[in-house]
């Protein structure tokens, strides 16, 4: 950064907090004096405030019951006895029951096992389904920061009753982002669907998870004059079948 204009390219960066100490002073003392930057500030802060609410996850209401009765059913050892056992003959401390345990115990620690290697397969096999989708979401967040802080990235607001949408875009990396909140819910059979506008012809752009969420469109902008959203049956339409609920230029 060695010129004033290089400050205007930082919008993005300064609202997603990725500026350096003395860039983030010199664009403050930038920001108190250009009403365009901060106008920018403004739309970037309430786009990633969307972003963060469309991505978060409230945890389930009964988890807190799950877990106290889960503490409940924990057995506590019985403390250690240094008594020997009186119940078998002399000589022959704990008698039959002393001469039982060790199968007793073989066959505790075989159902043990089996029970446990099962147990442990299943977590593994979701703790690796978790890990690949967290992988995943993190990939595309990150992806979205990259769009979000680009130095002309651009956003775009519209509204379908209840519901916000908005459309961030970048010239420079030729991608585009979506963000929704508050659509309606839609039936299991239906989803929305995003699609670039190019001049009047919907390409498909990709399906949004859920009424909140966000969608790193699939494709470049390659020309497009903007996004529409649409509904459709579950897993896409080709070509969209109804009329868009919200368009959104690239203006």
């Amino acid at each position: 950064m060695t010129i004033a204009a290089d400050l205007h390219t930082l919008t993005g960066a300064y609202a997603a907090h990725a500026l350096g100490e003395s860039e983030r002073q010199a664009f403050e003392r930038h920001l108190a004096q250009c009403p365009a930057c901060a106008q920018e500030v403004r739309e970037f802060t309430a786009t990633l405030a969307r972003l963060g609410a469309a991505e978060a996850v409230v945890p389930p209401a009964e988890l807190k019951a799950r877990v106290l009765a889960g503490i409940g059913t924990v057995r506590q050892l019985a403390p250690a006895s240094a008594e020997p056992d009186q119940d078998g003959p002399a000589g022959h401390r704990g008698g039959r029951a002393a001469r039982q345990w060790p199968k007793l115990a073989l066959a505790a620690s075989v159902a043990l096992a089996a029970a446990l290697g099962g147990l442990a397969y299943q977590q593994h096999d979701e703790a690796e389904q978790a890990r690949s989708r967290t992988a995943a979401l993190q990939q595309e967040q990150a992806r979205f920061g990259a769009l979000l802080t680009a130095p002309d990235a651009r956003t775009s607001t519209a509204t379908a009753g209840s519901g916000v949408g908005t459309v961030v875009w970048s010239e420079s990396l030729g991608r585009a982002g979506f963000l929704a909140s508050g659509l309606p819910a839609l039936p299991a059979d239906r989803t929305y669907q995003v699609w670039f506008n190019d001049a009047g012809t919907m390409r498909p752009a990709g399906l949004l998870p859920a009424s909140n969420g966000s969608l790193l469109l699939e494709g470049p902008i390659d020309g497009a004059a903007g996004i529409g959203v649409t509904v459709e049956p579950a897993g896409g339409s080709a070509h969209p079948t109804a009329a868009p609920m919200m368009l959104l230029g690239f203006t």
